[in-house]
């Protein structure tokens, strides 16, 4: 189950340890000599004592210190945060893909979380649990009005220890309940499969360790099953949250011959260039990068390096617009501060936060159904940065709703491809147009190359 709220990852202990030292020399000069923060923390102290005596009842000060430091990084942005010892472990977790838990991957709604697919393998395959089944309790307490992640944490736990899922099945009156041991469960971060047409399909689900090493993997079966290279591919980063950075740029870099891949910038100074190599094993043959609203953070910078290097087109909605940088840091008692540092930006100089990537065809789910759907975004988070500073080459034009027969052709309208659907936030429920745009671009070019 991704944790959506994963971040952009630096792998650091230390915010001194980043760029051999040059970030912590800028921060240490950033707050003026005549507002120490001695002076303040000794208002904090005077809050927390006069709390600890005379407060109505007794209270724990670990609890209110934590409270205070929680508030104090709320006033940041939205990506920056204070996270205990159980929810750090969980979010260190997600980016190595491997955790404690029952291995389902669900979707969040207010009554009931659905399941789009138990893992492979997992507990709660060899259990029963199926596609398409609303968990509605967990430990026989009810998940509505319950957070994602309070969910989370209910399900994942210590290998070895049980956990109780109440489900409701479609055609079955009475709830099912499983009883379940969880299991250290192994997370694949990319799919693939062959389409007709010498045509690679390849799905990056989010970036974890690891996934620069499956997608080379995914790429030599797809060449043996092809009997040789492929014709081109198409790079599926829809409902992609992001995740670390390093394994992002390494998998952008396959796709290039060289070039810059991103640049971050802390307080309009560059800190970062990242430039590709020369012998990318994808390098070579048309490519469709698939983005949609829910494409964030690392999933947008591989867009916008594919794209501002006119590697390859861009289909499907605009991303969502998380182009910020959260560093690690690990913190005593086993705590962590995720803590906003720089921002990213495109080989142009095109500023990812608040903007997003805008593809070179646009194909929102709006125009399947002739519907307008609200979509949430960065730009709409409370205290979200601004797109500071974002020279370089403008976003392509909205091309508009695809034309009638844009999903036609060789592979049929709206047709699926031999692709197995899981957008799961796709409102319409309707057949992946966007896919099927993408298909017939690379097959077009395919054919004028013959």
């Amino acid at each position: 189950m991704p944790f959506h709220r994963s971040s952009l990852r630096l792998a650091l202990t230390t915010a001194a340890a980043f760029a051999g030292g040059a970030l912590s020399a800028h921060l240490a000069t950033a707050t003026p000599a005549r507002e120490s923060p001695y002076e303040m923390l000794e208002q904090l102290g005077r809050v927390l004592v006069l709390i600890e005596n005379e407060y109505v009842e007794p209270v724990d000060r670990r609890r209110l210190v934590e409270g205070a430091i929680k508030g104090m990084v709320a006033e940041l942005d939205p990506h920056s945060g204070y996270l205990p010892p159980q929810d750090w472990a969980i979010f260190q977790s997600d980016t190595e893909g491997k955790f404690g838990g029952v291995g389902v991957e669900v979707d969040f709604r207010d009554e009931y979380v659905m399941v789009i697919a138990p893992i492979e393998g997992s507990p709660a395959e060899r259990a029963g649990v199926r596609s398409g089944d609303h968990i509605v309790a967990i430990d026989n307490k009810s998940v509505r009005d319950k957070s994602p992640d309070d969910l989370i944490r209910s399900m994942r736990g210590a290998p070895g220890t049980k956990v109780i899922l109440s489900v409701k099945r479609a055609g079955k009156e009475d709830l099912l309940h499983f009883t379940l041991t969880r299991e250290v469960i192994v997370v694949a971060s990319v799919a693939h499969k062959l389409l007709d047409g010498s045509i690679g399909y390849v799905r990056v689900k989010q970036f974890q360790n690891g996934t620069h090493d499956e997608l080379l993997e995914a790429a030599a079966k797809l060449r043996k099953a092809n009997g040789g290279e492929l014709g081109g591919v198409i790079l599926d980063l829809r409902n992609n949250p992001g995740g670390l950075v390093d394994e992002a740029a390494s998998v952008a870099d396959e796709f290039l011959i060289g070039g810059v891949i991103y640049t971050t910038r802390h307080r309009d100074k560059v800190i970062d260039e990242a430039k590709a190599g020369r012998g990318g094993v994808l390098r070579r043959g048309p490519l469709v990068v698939l983005v949609n609203e829910y494409s964030a953070s690392a999933a947008e910078l591989v867009a916008g390096a594919l794209q501002d290097q006119r590697r390859g087109t861009v289909v499907g909605a605009k991303t969502f617009g998380k182009g910020s940088v959260q560093t690690l840091i690990d913190l005593p008692g086993r705590a962590g501060l995720r803590l906003t540092t720089m921002r990213y930006y495109t080989p142009s100089g095109r500023a990812i936060q608040a903007q997003g990537i805008r593809p070179d065809v646009l194909v929102e789910a709006a125009y399947v159904a002739d519907k307008t759907f609200g979509v949430v975004r960065e730009s709409d988070l409370e205290n979200h940065l601004p797109a500071e500073g974002a020279p370089g080459s403008a976003p392509p034009a909205d091309a508009g709703p695809p034309a009638a027969d844009a999903g036609t052709g060789d592979g049929g309208p709206g047709t699926h491809l031999g692709v197995t659907r899981d957008v799961a936030n796709d409102p319409t429920g309707g057949a992946d147009l966007a896919l099927s745009i993408g298909y017939q671009i690379v097959r077009g070019v395919l054919k004028k190359k013959q």
